[in-house]
């Protein structure tokens, strides 16, 4: 029996930290390797882009003027005009994809069938689907060729030769299997929805627009949260359908960032390493405001539940 007045045996250290540090005791193996395989290259990556190096001989430290070229490199200013095209193109996918959704969440005949055709650009290589609408921007004998004779328009149209068209085209084809993800991450959404709060707004005689609005979207913010990451980091990483549909051309008006970077560091054009790093950094930098962005909504979100 404890003796009147003796304060009872200290905690040990371990009991008092163990729920805090439990956690980071599983967590450590995946922070170790991420540390090695994810921020170890980006910080090599970085300290590339300041040394000229072809990639197989001796790198020779030359500061930051890899940057400062990049700064008077018009093909840069292009690649990135066309980033941001890429990006605000690509948010179309969105409410397309939120909007198909909805007219594919109806207890209907045939409806299953008919959500297969939409999912099925999903499952597409991007390659594959980048070869089809290559043919179908064709000038000669295209479907675009086709469908524009068929309403009697004579004019023929070379949206992947036209250096003012031919980003908004591959945008396009990049779009078809991106609306498909967001229809998809949408419809797992509505499955969520909660039925009483449809039936007691309906009884309020709210409908249309109005349900939508205030009823169904809020419910939907997770997969909103979700599409709109994405979608803009795909945008803006953005390469295979520029590869396949035109590799950069004509004349480099339809690069990205991520294949201007290739064609300096890997290919036939440039073979340096430095100066494709140097503009990976960039790109880097500008995915990375946007990514502490949605870090910063995501925490505010946690806060206030």
């Amino acid at each position: 029996m404890q003796s009147i007045g003796k304060s009872p045996p200290k905690a040990s250290w371990w009991s008092r930290r163990q729920l805090d540090i439990v956690p980071w005791i599983f967590l450590a193996p995946a922070i170790v390797v991420f540390a090695i395989y994810v921020i170890a290259p980006i910080f090599q990556s970085m300290s590339l882009s300041l040394y000229d190096w072809d990639g197989l001989g001796q790198p020779s430290y030359i500061g930051l003027d890899n940057y400062r070229e990049l700064y008077d490199d018009a093909d840069f200013y292009v690649a990135l005009k066309n980033n941001v095209i890429w990006l605000f193109g690509f948010l179309l996918a969105v409410p397309i994809g939120l909007a198909i959704a909805l007219f594919l969440n109806q207890n209907v005949f045939g409806i299953r069938a008919a959500k297969s055709m939409f999912f099925f650009p999903f499952v597409i290589s991007q390659v594959v689907i980048g070869l089809v609408f290559s043919w179908f921007y064709d000038p000669t004998n295209g479907l675009l060729f086709h469908t524009l004779h068929f309403f009697g328009i004579n004019d023929t149209v070379a949206v992947l030769s036209s250096e003012d068209w031919v980003t908004y085209g591959i945008v396009i084809a990049g779009l078809y299997p991106q609306i498909a993800y967001c229809m998809i991450l949408y419809l797992t959404g509505l499955n969520n929805v909660r039925a009483d709060l449809i039936e007691a707004a309906r009884l309020e005689g709210a409908k249309g627009w109005t349900m939508l609005w205030r009823i169904v979207l809020p419910q939907l913010r997770p997969a909103t949260f979700i599409a709109l990451v994405v979608t803009v980091i795909g945008s803006l990483r953005s390469f295979d359908m520029i590869s396949i549909m035109t590799s950069g051309g004509p004349y480099g008006s339809s690069r990205v960032l991520a294949y201007y970077m290739y064609e300096k560091a890997l290919s036939e054009y440039g073979y340096r390493m430095g100066y494709g790093t140097a503009i990976a950094t960039i790109l880097f930098f500008v995915m990375l405001v946007y990514i502490v962005f949605i870090l910063r909504r995501i925490y505010q979100q946690e806060k206030d539940m």
